[in-house]
């Protein structure tokens, strides 16, 4: 069985194809329960997150119906984890066969799952942000912001990349990090007027209070949100949601999980109609993406096991080809 380390699984992917790798996945199809959901609280009051996904299918990366996998991915998110200089979210992926559950992989599960979150996001743009998407901010300074900007720029003629961040020098640190690799990247410090000169924004919180007002964001921006996994956050008001096109990674999940989603639901200012497609429509064709120039898109995702699958038999495999 491989151990795959964060390293390697930055050395065996490229942007194109772990998005056509999640692409092809919705596409195709695979089995995905309902992932685990639980709250673990602890005796200082605080609490973290338990998710247990599973998944399988019976296709390698190419789409070949001879080979199969089964995987899951056992991940931690503890919004504390901050003041000790840790990563919000944990977690390793475990690489099964697909015929005879022979452990196959463990790949570290942090590093995949900020590979395969940014990567879902791209796919999202790759349908929803404009072709001639120039100026993209992000807010947020975690681990993901960096992937974020890394995807988007490798799906949009991206120019230009702003940070915003509660804490300045957070997004100072990571637009040094997007400068040094070449970008032309910089943190700001007025979110508001960076929100209505975006063309793609993009949130990776886990703010729960609106950091996007609606009022803010002018027509043709495509809004990219990660961040609010659970129907307490949401990273969006009710306006903003209100006035765009919306799609989500999945239905079921973002119906459920998604406080962006499920917020204004129940307060009655829209209904499930309102989410327009999800990730299979796109990928399929059954529903179009952008309509005009001038139109908001907004892409909800809260994760789904099917998009760690087609990641981890990504690695495996390239890490075959890459021994061999």
């Amino acid at each position: 069985m491989k151990i795959i380390s964060p390293a390697e699984v930055d050395q065996l992917l490229t942007w194109p194809d772990m998005v056509d790798a999640i692409g092809d996945a919705f596409r195709r199809g695979m089995i995905q329960p309902v992932r685990h959901h639980h709250t673990v609280d602890r005796p200082d009051g605080a609490a973290s997150t338990l998710l247990l996904m599973p998944a399988w299918s019976d296709f390698d990366a190419l789409g070949d119906s001879a080979k199969g996998y089964m995987g899951v991915k056992i991940v931690t998110v503890s919004p504390d984890n901050g003041l000790v200089s840790k990563p919000a979210v944990m977690g390793v992926y475990l690489l099964l066969d697909g015929k005879t559950g022979e452990p196959k992989a463990i790949v570290d599960g942090q590093r995949l799952t900020l590979w395969r979150t940014a990567g879902a996001s791209a796919l999202a743009a790759r349908y929803l942000a404009r072709e001639d998407a120039e100026h993209l901010l992000v807010l947020g300074a975690g681990a993901l912001s960096a992937f974020l900007a890394r995807a988007h720029s490798a799906v949009r003629p991206i120019k230009r990349i702003s940070i915003w961040n509660r804490n300045l020098a957070g997004a100072e640190k990571i637009a040094s990090t997007l400068a040094a690799e070449g970008f032309d990247a910089s943190a700001v410090e007025d979110k508001e007027q960076a929100v209505a000169e975006a063309d793609i924004i993009s949130a990776g919180t886990l703010s729960t209070e609106p950091l996007i007002l609606g009022r803010h964001v002018r027509p043709g921006t495509h809004i990219d949100l990660i961040g609010a996994f659970t129907p307490h956050m949401r990273e969006s008001d009710d306006e903003c949601v209100k006035r765009a096109r919306v799609f989500v990674d999945t239905r079921e999940g973002a119906l459920k999980e998604g406080g962006d989603i499920v917020q204004p639901i129940k307060a009655g200012i829209i209904d499930e109609n309102h989410v327009v497609g999800d990730l299979y429509d796109l990928t399929r064709g059954t529903i179009g993406g952008r309509g005009s120039s001038d139109e908001i898109t907004l892409f909800k995702s809260v994760g789904a096991a099917l998009e760690d699958l087609a990641a981890g038999i990504l690695v495996y495999e390239k890490s075959n080809s890459a021994g061999s």
